[in-house]
């Protein structure tokens, strides 16, 4: 199925979790149109990676719905989830470190994977079509993200940044529909920041992917995002795009003395 433009390719409705007696995430509704970057921002502790664990499968909701483009995948594993076209990278970085660049961005392409384990086992003729096809969408979505050069080295010979880049790589190998970044910017430096919006942007503009964006970089939020809803103690307690969020007085109140409130000049 294929979303049209300004359709929902993700609505969550009244997602809540708790833990025990903490309510990490209460009655969440959130919407991610076709073609939209939305950022999603809170303080420390408000509940945004829970947020993208539910969404993601690695949670289950104590109440609430997760649709995927016109699909309940609410009951749906997270490999299900990801079969479906839902892709994420994760805020401590998650790469096999005895496998090259290319092999770790392959990986992420398994997931459509249609050989089958007898054909893993057996090298049949599709297995090997299947690879060689792994194998070329690998090295043109290393290319996109920049790292064509270090394809057949290891992650861990390369700087933090780009070891975060080849996890944006290894996730866009499956060709989702959509695609979650947990904090992207993590442990980047400016200059990395700054390539890693302009990926962002490349991403949105160029293929039409679009991304659902938890961040505590505002430069990047503001910049990347279309939309941006907010969280506080697990609830949203505004929704809007970014002009309107750095105005909106529950945000301010939300990170004032946290030293990091939204503007525009980070």
């Amino acid at each position: 199925m294929t979303d049209g433009p300004g359709s929902s390719v993700l609505t969550v409705k009244g997602l809540s979790k708790r833990f025990g007696g903490l309510v990490a995430v209460d009655s969440l509704d959130l919407a991610v149109a076709q073609g939209e970057v939305h950022g999603l921002i809170g303080p420390n502790g408000s509940g945004k990676s829970t947020t993208l664990n539910l969404i993601s499968g690695l949670y289950t909701p104590t109440r609430g719905q997760i649709i995927l483009g016109d699909r309940d995948v609410t009951a749906e594993s997270a490999a299900r989830r990801n079969w479906l076209g839902l892709a994420r990278t994760f805020q401590n970085i998650r790469l096999f470190k005895r496998l090259t660049v290319l092999e770790n961005v392959m990986v992420g392409g398994t997931s459509r994977s249609r050989a089958g384990l007898v054909g893993v086992l057996l090298r049949t003729r599709a297995m090997r079509a299947e690879e060689a096809e792994l194998r070329r969408t690998a090295l043109e979505t290393l290319d996109l993200v920049g790292l064509a050069g270090h394809a057949h080295r290891l992650p861990g010979e390369l700087p933090y940044g780009q070891q975060r880049l080849v996890e944006v790589a290894r996730a866009l190998a499956g060709k989702p529909r959509l695609l979650l970044l947990d904090e992207p910017a993590a442990g980047m430096n400016p200059r990395e920041k700054e390539e890693l919006l302009g990926l962002v942007q490349r991403l949105n503009q160029q293929l039409g992917l679009p991304i659902l964006l938890v961040e505590h970089d505002m430069d990047l939020v503001m910049n990347a995002c279309h939309r941006v809803t907010v969280l506080n103690f697990g609830a949203r307690i505004a929704a809007g795009t970014p002009d309107q969020i750095r105005e909106d007085p529950a945000v301010i109140a939300a990170y004032l003395g946290k030293g990091d409130a939204p503007s525009a000049d980070g």
